[in-house]
């Protein structure tokens, strides 16, 4: 999406553009607090519904297989119908999954849970589309960066939160492990955990609708038109612009690996923790004093499923952090060097986890989140740059490639059923030392804009 040069100006116009980018900037939030709930998710219903790794994996393939399917889709929603009435359509799809799932709550019905999970993951792809160049446009061009940042920074906020939340209302007294028994007593209360936070979420994003329903005309005043003689862009030429594009396929094979490790640990993290062979029978997380505070020890020796959950929590903090760490690097190291150094570094950790275990590998399995952070942005760009087809075109291929998610965690979860929570890192393994490569392979290929200048000289 192409940003204009100007904005605007109306009487009241800045307080506009203010109350309207507030508002996206809590979709931000929302959806990053949504999508980290997958990680408690997963735990919960492989003990609620006696499932096994794979199985409960499905709930991540079913979240994230929406973006593969929805992207280009979402794409052409919002050239027809603009960006007000598209994230209209995409709450009222958000408040479907959410009934979706408090139905599945009330009937313990799994695959009730999987469509509701669905129904979210396409409304927050279309969310995503349209937010983006949203949050850039809504004010002074110069501070675009600045505020699409800061939304993103609410995003982190949003999935730091949500396995916190989760695990809380998820967890209570599920237990995974060979021989453990879930009564139906805490299956009870894992449902009902379920059923209060999608209800919660339900009402915040129906107070959202409301807001934007109310004030469409007045998010849209504070909107920029569309340049002049702007064309609409058309989704099949989008799609074959792409793939005729080698940088922009090698791109998005980069952005479904990268997308599928992340979410196949995050998912795992908690079963991984739990382990007996981790931190089940061992209280050492909780001297350190962060994390075994916002674990909350229940004063029994080891850690159970629900702390195990909200340690989940610093992984997606990691990446938090790292994007502001990795935000001031990137001003003193190439792009190319510092992907390359982040995945290797991720690769060696999920190494370390393979072939040492034990307790120290439970701290080492959290730090990984502190190197995904800079990964999707870099990868992003240094595409960009590469591609030679139209931005929108590669933005949409990337954006459908982020179905990673749904298809590495399931290969991941079949490993752990047969391998072990600890020896099923080696398939994320394999995805960071080939992000490595594509960071190599980006640093001798330069941007299309310098080979051309390059050529004409």
């Amino acid at each position: 999406m192409e940003l204009p040069s100007q904005t605007r100006t109306a009487p009241g116009g800045r307080s506009t553009a203010l109350a309207a980018f507030a508002a996206v900037t809590v979709l931000f939030f929302a959806w990053g607090f949504i999508t980290s709930l997958i990680d408690p998710l997963v735990a919960a219903v492989k003990g609620i519904f006696t499932l096994s790794d794979a199985e409960a994996q499905l709930s991540a393939s079913a979240f994230f297989i929406a973006y593969g399917i929805m992207s280009f889709p979402a794409a052409a929603l919002i050239a027809r119908f603009h960006s007000v009435p598209s994230i209209l359509i995409a709450l009222a799809t958000m408040v479907g999954g959410c009934l979706v799932m408090l139905a599945a709550a009330n009937l313990a019905v799994y695959p009730l849970v999987l469509l509701g999970l669905f129904m979210l993951a396409s409304g927050i792809t279309v969310l995503q589309v349209a937010a983006n160049p949203l949050a850039a446009a809504l004010g002074d061009p110069k501070r675009s960066h600045f505020r699409l940042t800061l939304s993103q920074t609410f995003n982190s906020v949003g999935t730091f939160i949500g396995p916190l939340i989760g695990a809380h209302l998820f967890l209570q007294g599920v237990e995974v492990k060979e021989g453990a028994v879930v009564t139906e007593a805490v299956r009870r209360q894992a449902l009902a955990g379920i059923d209060s936070a999608y209800f919660w979420i339900c009402g915040l994003i129906a107070a959202l609708f409301l807001f934007f329903w109310v004030s469409r005309r007045v998010v849209d005043a504070a909107v920029p038109p569309p340049p002049l003689g702007a064309a609409r862009a058309n989704i099949f030429e989008l799609m074959g612009e792409a793939f005729a594009s080698r940088w922009a396929k090698l791109g998005a094979l980069a952005i479904f690996l990268y997308v599928g490790a992340e979410v196949a640990i995050g998912t795992q993290m908690a079963l991984f923790l739990n382990s007996d062979a981790v931190w089940g029978q061992s209280d050492a997380p909780f001297g350190v004093p962060l994390l075994g505070f916002a674990m909350g020890s229940d004063g029994v020796a080891g850690v159970s499923l629900q702390e195990a959950g909200k340690a989940v929590a610093f992984y997606w903090g990691g990446a938090m952090v790292g994007r502001a760490i990795g935000s001031i690097l990137l001003a003193r190291v190439s792009a190319t060097k510092l992907l390359a150094t982040f995945t290797a570094i991720a690769c060696g950790l999920c190494l370390y986890v393979v072939t040492v275990g034990g307790v120290t590998a439970g701290f080492v399995a959290l730090a990984i989140g502190l190197f995904n952070s800079i990964m999707f942005p870099v990868i992003f760009t240094l595409t960009l740059e590469r591609a030679g087809a139209r931005a929108e075109a590669t933005s949409g291929l990337l954006c459908t490639a982020i179905v990673g998610g749904a298809a590495i965690p399931f290969l991941v979860g079949n490993l752990s059923d047969a391998l072990g929570y600890g020896a099923a890192l080696v398939l994320p393994a394999l995805c960071y030392a080939m992000l490595c490569a594509f960071a190599l392979a980006a640093a001798r290929t330069p941007p299309v804009q310098a080979a051309a200048a390059a050529t004409v000289h």
